[in-house]
């Protein structure tokens, strides 16, 4: 009997990790777990923080029209790269929004993909996601290392980078509001 026990919940157990891999269910649950260990990120004391050498850099909107970063110069900006088939960026991405949502018009966001369109906006529909997307014109010069996604940074009004964040993190949180609130008000 005691053997029986253990066989049913060996194999309740084995269901629920390729739940986890191969269903939708695996799908969100993997999407949560990202959110639950991802955390506020590191501030770069003050002293410490780089300039950005130079604002040129071209872009696309999500019209497809170029227009260029230094349109941003003397602003306050957060500038984050993403892919829509990385699993971490769609969990980042729900706290860039609540980010967004707080901060349009104060901050300039930059939320960049190197993808086409259409899968994009399919995706930002999917998601309910409203924050502008941002198309990187691949082989142009950009202030940033273009690494693999999600990759993020918040410039200060003079081009100082308060936060190089490499990875998922946590943007909507008391830490980043203030800090938002302090480059704003500088």
């Amino acid at each position: 009997m005691n053997k029986r026990r253990k066989t049913y919940l060996n194999i309740l157990l084995i269901l629920l990790v390729l739940a986890f891999f191969v269903t939708p269910l695996g799908y969100e649950g993997k999407v949560l777990l990202n959110k639950i260990f991802s955390f506020s990120p590191d501030i770069t004391p003050v002293e410490e923080r780089k300039q950005i050498e130079d604002y040129d850099w071209t872009l696309k909107d999500s019209e497809w029209k170029q227009f260029n970063f230094e349109q941003s110069k003397g602003k306050v900006v957060f500038v984050n790269f993403w892919a829509s088939w990385r699993l971490p960026s769609l969990a980042e991405l729900q706290s860039i929004q609540e980010l967004y949502n707080k901060y349009q018009g104060k901050v300039d966001f930059y939320i960049i993909t190197d993808e086409e369109r259409e899968p994009v906006q399919e995706f930002m529909e999917e998601h309910d996601f409203t924050f502008p997307v941002t198309y990187l014109i691949i082989g142009g010069k950009s202030p940033f290392p273009t690494a693999d996604p999600p990759r993020t940074y918040i410039l200060g009004k003079q081009g100082q980078i308060a936060v190089a964040k490499e990875g998922i993190a946590d943007w909507s949180n008391k830490k980043i509001y203030t800090l938002l609130d302090t480059l704003i008000n500088q």
